[in-house]
């Protein structure tokens, strides 16, 4: 079955931690770009990071830069968002998603990515 699972969410403090996974069953993630999204409720859902094939090349929406490091592990088949000093308005649903088009300048253009997965919720309060 081809599926990418979302693990890692969950309830943190203000000023705590998350690493979030992103991993990829019945297909290699090796050709493909990956990006994080996120939707907070009554919210559109927004670009957070994505990183390149190569792990070369790194972007990060301005609200999360600083604070969030995303990487990748060819030989687990998974991505990872760790998220660092996390807030209040952190808290969504997360999402990663795949573009197989992307090469070496991933973007965070939402129709750019053609395979999602079904995201963790991660809740920041106190």
């Amino acid at each position: 079955q081809v599926q990418l699972v979302e693990s890692g969410g969950g309830l943190v403090q203000p000023g705590g931690s998350l690493r979030l996974s992103c991993t990829a069953s019945g297909f290699t993630l090796d050709y493909y770009a990956i990006g994080w999204f996120r939707q907070a409720p009554g919210k559109e859902r927004e670009g957070v990071s994505c990183i390149s094939v190569s792990s070369g090349s790194t972007y990060y929406a301005d609200s999360v830069k600083g604070r969030f490091t995303i990487s990748r592990d060819h030989a687990k088949n998974t991505a990872y968002l760790q998220m660092n000093s996390l807030k209040p308005e952190d808290t969504a649903v997360y999402y990663c998603a795949t573009d197989i088009d992307a090469g070496a300048d991933p973007k965070l253009i939402e129709y750019e990515y053609d395979f999602w997965g079904q995201g963790t919720q991660v809740t920041v309060s106190s």
